[in-house]
């Protein structure tokens, strides 16, 4: 249980059914406070008294509440601020040190659950959104796997239909072979694949979806490729869509939606009623040629995915599929998945000088997820994506990502990480024992302010796990970083007086921070 939690617990204990509260960490322009809660507000109703009035008094029984927690309790405003005793953080370095790898973890997110991520279409090269998705989606899976979880990481594979059958015509265009269309995929990707597999083309000019299907198996190979070995990303599992029609499950997902009560039949085509879920319009499942639509394939695949035993699935996808999530969310509904989540991620655009990118994928005219990690790195790449809450575009400054400077983030946080071990290093020691009397030297204010934060890093872990956002632990690895370099700045350590309360610290630090880099799956020099 951490700090903020134990907070809650004797609140919530004293003050009963009287009010609803949380606890939390304040703005630090505000107040040095380690924490405060809004209790007053939630009491000043039933109590009948304003809060300013009412927040001295309840300020009196926190403190008596929190005894041995907190050494000071102060009513501000209608809030209350808490300062925690330093003691109570010198206990929370020894649980670092005896945890180390296991530090912030818990149970929380219970279950199995399915989290499909990326899932692009084998039409071409990967994206920035795509790679987006990636990194938000394994990272995502590191902090729910570290809370509890059972995580299957899934990518599902478009590699039938429309698109598909699109991409075979695109080839035959390039090699003459078919008349050229707008819609059609025009980058140098597609003239490179029909050039090295003419034969196989002219051979099959007949057979559009035959050639479109064997490019997409040869794509969805360098896909893979840049996913697993570039980007670091992994996955438990590639599920194409062509072998859901194989297996009859597509078939067998209509029966079940038939059955459900939710199609009708019009204009020659079998309809979903999404409208019952709050979708503007209803869908076709079945067209008039007879054809199914991507959405009873990806019924298909959800009951699948139901059939495996997972009844609690995430899907993350780019931010063109808005229209998309009230569709297949009828289908988890009607399916009976226990809990269905559809996340969207937001656009990333690339700014080089004071200019931005123009990226069409269609039109060939992009900067591809590869071309970016092998520009910047994975480590980069990855910080930079993840540290922008997923409801917010990304303006992806490529010169910043390439400064080698504390103006750019990942370096910043990763020169913390060699600065602590060169003091350990510098210090004789590989692993600091961190015993009670070790502790007692750790007084000033930049060693307090450092175990402070040291103490947040389960209840960010929990943050992060409960509302699916990653970004909160980036800005964390930020913060952390930031509070190190202030204590190095104005701290000595090697052959002080109260050398090993500092090298306790400092070796927590590297626990936490690098517990840190692990769920944000990036690794950290050993030097810079």
């Amino acid at each position: 249980m951490s700090i903020k939690e134990k907070i809650e617990e004797r609140l919530a204990k004293k003050l009963g059914r009287r009010g609803e509260f949380v606890v939390d960490v304040p703005d630090r322009r505000v107040t040095d406070a380690d924490y405060f809660t809004n209790v007053v507000f939630s009491l000043a109703k039933s109590e009948g008294k304003p809060p300013k009035e009412l927040a001295p008094l309840v300020a009196n029984e926190i403190k008596e509440a929190l005894d041995g927690l907190v050494y000071k309790v102060e009513a501000a405003g209608g809030f209350i601020n808490l300062w925690v005793a330093d003691d109570v953080y010198r206990k929370e370095l020894k649980l670092v040190a005896k945890k180390r790898a296991r530090y912030g973890s818990s149970k929380m997110s219970k279950g199995k659950v399915q989290l499909e991520f990326i899932s692009a279409n084998p039409t071409g090269p990967l994206t920035l959104a795509n790679g987006r998705g990636g990194f938000y989606g394994d990272v995502l899976a590191n902090i729910l796997k570290f809370t509890g979880a059972k995580v299957e990481r899934e990518y599902y594979v478009n590699d039938t239909g429309n698109q598909v059958l699109t991409l075979g015509r695109s080839i035959l265009a390039a090699l003459g072979f078919h008349p050229h269309a707008d819609e059609f995929y025009k980058g140098d990707y597609v003239k490179r694949w029909a050039e090295a597999n003419r034969t196989f083309v002219e051979k099959n000019k007949a057979l559009p979806a035959v050639v479109g299907e064997h490019a997409a198996d040869d794509l969805m190979a360098s896909i893979r490729k840049v996913i697993e070995e570039k980007a670091g990303i992994t996955f438990n599992r590639y599920t194409s869509e062509r072998s859901l029609h194989k297996k009859g499950l597509v078939k067998e997902v209509l029966k079940r939606i038939e059955s459900s009560g939710y199609t009708y039949h019009s204009e020659g085509a079998q309809w979903l009623k999404t409208t019952a879920f709050g979708d503007d319009k209803d869908r076709v499942l079945v067209t008039s040629d007879g054809f199914s639509t991507y959405l009873l394939a990806d019924a298909g695949h959800y009951l699948e995915t139901l059939q495996r035993g997972f009844k609690n699935k995430i899907n993350i996808l780019g931010p063109d599929h808005y229209g998309y999530v009230k569709r297949i969310q009828a289908v988890a509904r009607i399916l009976g998945f226990q809990k269905s989540e559809v996340l969207i991620t937001q656009a990333i655009l690339i700014k080089k000088g004071d200019e931005f990118v123009k990226m069409s994928k269609r039109r060939g005219e992009f900067v591809t997820f590869e071309d970016l990690v092998d520009e910047v790195g994975v480590d980069v790449a990855r910080f930079f994506f993840v540290m922008v809450a997923t409801n917010s575009h990304i303006d992806f400054d490529l010169d910043l990502a390439k400064e080698k400077s504390s103006k750019n983030p990942v370096y910043y946080a990763e020169y913390a990480h060699v600065r602590a071990k060169k003091i350990l290093a510098k210090a004789g020691v590989r692993r600091v024992r961190a015993k009670k009397k070790h502790l007692a030297g750790l007084r000033s204010v930049p060693e307090k302010q450092l175990m402070a934060l040291l103490a947040q890093f389960p209840d960010v872990v929990r943050r992060s796990a409960a509302s699916y956002e990653v970004h909160h632990l980036a800005k964390y690895a930020l913060d952390l970083a930031r509070s190190f370099h202030n204590f190095y700045e104005k701290e000595k350590v090697v052959g002080e007086p109260d050398e090993q309360s500092k090298l306790v610290l400092i070796a927590a630090f590297l626990v936490v921070l690098g517990n840190t880099f692990r769920l944000l799956g990036i690794t950290p020099p050993e030097e810079m």
